[in-house]
């Protein structure tokens, strides 16, 4: 567990619960331990991850109060720095080299250093971005329809950190003539950040690829809505017009 001296902490917590096995007469209680990557977010608010059974923390955050934790979960800080921490330097390591490797044009090399990083950690998303935008550059559809799947139920790989990576896939799934999961993908985007036209702007273009156009201008009229000196929206909706489409 670290602690920066000012309100910064991160760290292994544990938390035991009580849980029911059996049925009928042969019904028990069984106390069960989990172990959690704790982060602070602000002075009172932490992040919450468990770990998965290689020791490093996977999926969707959860957020608790400080009084949450102080009373409910006991810090771990051996199991941080002896098995959690080498395995995130592990994972870290694996992926840059699988984002040397895409960089460089090797895709097949950057496709089996993110398998890698997934073998450690399966909800990664950077590692998941990273093998779909592998196999969307070599036009492999239905192994990149699968990661698609995959990426669109994880909440996390909307968030801000990794806007870079999912811009990149949502142009990429649009140049793949993967319209209708470029649909859903911005649609589910939208669900998490309601307010940004560039995400209203990117679902118009895959409406407009599918032949939505209807859609397409509800869209570019929401993201006029929230800019309205939005040049490219503007266009957009006078090419619409001009051609007497939605």
């Amino acid at each position: 567990m670290t602690d920066t001296g000012t309100t910064e902490l991160t760290g292994i917590f544990s938390k035991q619960k009580v849980a029911k096995v059996g049925t009928g007469t042969t019904t028990r209680k069984v106390a069960q331990i989990g172990y959690y990557f704790v982060e602070q977010v602000d002075n009172d608010i932490f992040e919450i991850r468990p770990l998965n059974n290689n020791f490093v923390p996977s999926g969707n955050p959860d957020q608790i109060s400080r009084d949450e934790l102080l009373s409910e979960y006991t810090p771990e800080p051996e199991m941080y720095h002896k098995q959690v921490l080498p395995k995130m330097k592990e994972l870290s390591k694996t992926l840059a080299r699988a984002d040397r490797h895409r960089k460089q044009g090797n895709s097949f090399s950057a496709e089996m250093e993110y398998g890698n990083a997934l073998k450690i950690d399966l909800n990664n998303v950077r590692g998941n971005f990273g093998i779909g935008l592998c196999l969307l550059e070599r036009g492999e559809k239905d192994r990149a329809n699968d990661v698609f799947a995959r990426l669109i139920t994880m909440d996390a790989s909307f968030d801000r950190d990794h806007k870079h990576l999912f811009n990149e896939f949502g142009i990429n799934l649009r140049k793949s003539k993967m319209t209708q999961q470029a649909v859903e993908y911005y649609s589910k985007a939208l669900e998490l950040s309601q307010d940004d036209e560039n995400l209203l702007y990117n679902l118009a273009r895959a409406h407009f690829d599918a032949e939505e156009y209807k859609e397409a201008r509800e869209a570019l009229n929401k993201a006029l809505e929230i800019r309205p000196d939005f040049e490219e929206a503007k266009k957009f909706i006078a090419y619409l017009d001009k051609k007497k489409l939605g």
